[in-house]
């Protein structure tokens, strides 16, 4: 069975997860997430994507970015993949794959899914049990999107930048949204979208994409469709 077309539109933000092997580790040290983020720049530079956010867990990647054109996703993560399993498998004197096949992906809305997006990402190591606090995990970005933590990775989606007229206020008012829990039917809604590689935004943005790409970019409706009344 052939594999569907990616869902992918350029200068729309899109979603990213990419999953180690049978959910092993794929982090091993400090040095490992150190040379993936050092890698994602020099790739998004290349490839015209700018990074909104990340979060690099133990066996698995999220990624928040938006391209310039169509292919620029697919060719950053597949140069990023392949530099970084060279270098894992060179330096722990390992072979074979690394990664559980293809990336999984979601064009996302703007408005209220960009910003869900940035705090699903965000709030992973929170979820996950490891830290209290998003600013507690060293590997994500939120230490930029929230304190003001310098880096040459992070490009602000124009959504942060309408947060407040200076740095100091996106700033706070992005900690702000982090007082609260991501809503549950979010995060559910975030998570479908992304493993089926569908569109994450309302019916009139999925008709927009839908009408772009010529083609379906939501879950069918399951069982067989209604017959037409005679």
């Amino acid at each position: 069975m052939p594999r569907r077309p990616r869902v992918m539109l350029p200068q729309v933000p899109v979603h990213v997860i990419q999953r180690g092997n049978n959910r092993q580790a794929c982090f091993y040290s400090e040095d490992d997430y150190r040379f993936y983020l050092e890698w994602l720049q020099k790739y998004a530079e290349s490839e015209g994507c700018m990074i909104h956010a990340y979060a690099l867990m133990t066996n698995h990647v999220h990624l928040l970015l938006t391209a310039k054109t169509t292919g620029g996703v697919g060719q950053l993560m597949k140069r990023l993949g392949q530099r970084y399993v060279q270098y894992v498998n060179r330096s722990y004197r390992r072979s074979g794959t690394l990664w559980e096949g293809r990336f999984r992906s979601c064009l996302t809305q703007e408005e209220h899914y960009v910003m869900g997006c940035y705090r699903y990402i965000e709030l992973n190591p929170v979820r996950a049990g490891m830290v209290e606090h998003p600013a507690e995990y060293t590997w994500s970005s939120y230490r930029v999107n929230g304190q003001g933590e310098k880096s040459r990775l992070i490009t602000p989606h124009s959504l942060y930048n309408a947060l407040g007229r200076t740095p100091t206020e996106r700033q706070a008012a992005y900690r702000e949204l982090f007082r609260y829990e991501l809503d549950p039917g979010l995060i559910d809604e975030i998570r479908k979208a992304t493993n089926g590689n569908y569109v994450l935004g309302s019916d009139r943005f999925e008709a927009e994409v839908a009408a772009a790409l010529g083609r379906r970019v939501s879950r069918g409706k399951p069982g067989r469709p209604k017959k037409e009344s005679s």
